[in-house]
This record gives structure tokens, sequence and C-alpha cells, in this order.
């Protein structure tokens, strides 16, 4: 079961990240704005470059290179699974939910050229507002991925004697 954990881990990424995009899109015209909670907004945006819009001015070029770089990361991070997710269930998952998630934004940006973002979330503090830049379900399962691989790793370290030599 943990060789499979992983595989059905990112698919159920890769639909939930596809089913709510679609709904997005038969829902909201881009750039559209629903309030859904204080601090919590449905948007429709779309995002031509890489986190936090990095690269979203660089012209065709950028986007052919963009491509080959997720492509590349995509391939890498499957023989990443295959090689190192057999050991622990949670570095499995980890594994699941970055590839999940890369491929979810690769498949947006495959079919449009762009990744589509939806969740926008904000505070008011003081007199000012802060916000986060809007991402979507492949976005937050690359985020929670690689906490819990993160994660996995401290666990997996728990226990075991420092090889380092002593100093005395």
């Amino acid at each position: 079961m943990r060789s499979v954990l992983p595989w059905i881990t990112a698919l159920v990424i890769v639909i939930a990240d596809r089913v709510t995009k679609n709904l997005l899109m038969d829902r909201l015209e881009p750039g559209g704005w629903v309030e859904v909670l204080p601090g919590f907004a449905v948007t429709h945006v779309h995002n031509p470059g890489i986190a936090f819009s990095l690269f979203a001015d660089g012209g065709p070029l950028t986007r052919v290179i963009l491509h080959l770089v997720i492509f590349t990361s995509v391939v890498i991070i499957a023989a990443m699974l295959v090689r190192h997710a057999h050991g622990s269930r949670l570095a499995g998952v980890a594994f699941g939910l970055i590839l999940g998630g890369a491929v979810g934004n690769l498949i947006d940006r495959v079919l449009y050229g762009w990744v589509i973002d939806f969740v926008h979330l904000w505070a008011r503090v003081g007199g000012r507002t802060l916000s986060w830049p809007d991402f979507n379900v492949a976005d937050a399962s690359i985020t929670c991925g690689a906490i819990v691989l993160i994660i996995s790793e401290i666990r997996s370290g728990r226990g075991k004697e420092d090889d380092a030599p002593d100093p005395d």
C-alpha cells in the first residue's frame, strides 16, 4: 500500500484541482471577486508567472522556459517519489501532494498558458490591508507537501545517534 499511496494522493490532488478550477471558470468571470468571509474571497485570476506572479511579465521565451522547467520538475519529483517514498507513509504522502500540485498547475499552463488562482486571503491591520497572493488547490498542495516532507525528515532523524565525532 505504501508504494501506491503517493500516486493515489497525487491523483486526488489533480482531480480536486481540476474540479475546483472548472467550477470557478463556470461561475465567475476573470477578474471576479466574491467575498465569502471577512479575510477570505473567491477570485478568478490568471497568473502567467510562477509563485507570487514572478516572471509574469516575461515574453514567449520566458513562458517556454517556465514550461520546460516545470515539466522537468514534475519528472524529477516523480523520480524522487519512486526512489525515496517507500520508506515512510508520511514521505509518500508529501511527495504525492507535491507531485499532484505540480501536475495540476502544469495542466493549466499547457491548456491556457497561465495558472488559474482563486483563493484570496487578507487581513486589515491598523489602517492597512495585508494581502496574500492568490493561490489554488495545487499551490496549497505543494506548500503542504513541502511542510509534511520536512516533518517526515525530522521524524526520520529522531532516535538516531549523531554521526559527528565527539569534540572532546
